[in-house]
């Protein structure tokens, strides 16, 4: 499952009446493919992914996949707190033609260890694509434990993992527990750095959407052995990756994309938008701006 360095868990457009916005989804496809990012998630949680139909993910991921035309990897998130429903938009993903599934830890329902392993295993033998799971007990209110993911890594098909649990010490074990063949993404833009510097493979990011070029960048420090310049970059960007999560995700990073001139519209209920500009966001967008000299 080759998602590369930086993989951008995609926001979807919508139309002022709150439909998806094909033409902006197209703008924002190239934006992404032309600015860092080597792999894109679609319908996952910055895709609003709670609030679409089933309908619309699979319109979603047909038109993802026919507009980005194999240049980059189209991961389809399809995971839900229904096991059976899951599988039924797995199948649906495959049948699409996507690159691989994104697969959340069911949330609400509050799976122990044992259900978690069931659910992620029945779901994985159902499809012949690569699978990444994703744990984020912040938003399932459940966290998949190392041991866990270290098992189900033993599935032919479960090849990565986004580990948005924020801690180091989680990712150190998972790395050490499994096979050379098994992938951690960090889903924490701050930790992006610190994952690379333990043995991840990369991030699944949501600030790739305005700063992909540059995360880029310090990730090709790093690895090129120019540690304190990455260091550097990182603390330019680690505002900016705060600042984008002051509201309830996506509603910053849209907002982040309209400064750029890329319009994806605004979010969905439960999510309220912004009411005109942000000032918090603003210096802070501005300070980064300045500071894009660190990354020449």
């Amino acid at each position: 499952m080759e998602l590369g360095r930086v993989s951008t868990a995609m926001v979807t457009p919508f139309s002022a009446t709150g439909d998806i916005d094909y033409d902006k989804t197209a703008k924002l496809i190239e934006h992404l493919i032309a600015n860092g990012s080597d792999s894109l998630v679609v319908c996952g949680t910055t895709g609003e992914s709670p609030t679409l139909s089933v309908e619309e993910k699979e319109a979603l991921f047909t038109f993802t996949i026919k507009a980005v035309n194999k240049r980059i990897p189209v991961i389809a998130g399809t995971g839900t707190f229904s096991t059976k429903e899951t599988i039924k938009l797995t199948r649906m993903a495959e049948r699409v033609g996507a690159d691989g599934i994104m697969l959340v830890a069911p949330y609400y329902n509050k799976p122990d260890q044992k259900g978690m392993y069931a659910h992620f295993s029945l779901v994985a033998g159902e499809t012949s694509l690569p699978v990444m799971l994703y744990n984020i007990p912040g938003r399932s209110a459940v966290n998949m434990l190392p041991e866990t993911l270290i098992a189900l890594s033993k599935i032919t098909n479960i090849r990565a993992v986004k580990e948005a649990s924020g801690s180091l010490d989680q990712m150190v074990d998972i790395i050490s527990g499994t096979d050379d063949g098994f992938s951690v993404y960090s889903g924490d833009d701050s930790l992006a750095l610190p994952t690379f510097a333990i043995g991840g493979k990369g991030i699944v990011s949501v600030a790739s959407h305005v700063a992909g070029n540059e995360m880029q960048q310090m990730i090709a420090a790093f690895k090129d052995g120019r540690t304190e310049q990455a260091g550097a970059m990182h603390r330019a960007l680690l505002p900016l990756f705060r600042a984008i999560f002051t509201a309830p995700n996506p509603v910053m990073v849209k907002y982040a994309l309209k400064k750029l001139g890329v319009e994806t519209g605004g979010v969905r209920l439960p999510l309220v938008g912004l009411e005109g500009k942000d000032e918090h966001f603003d210096k802070v967008w501005e300070n980064y701006r300045k500071n894009l000299h660190i990354f020449n």
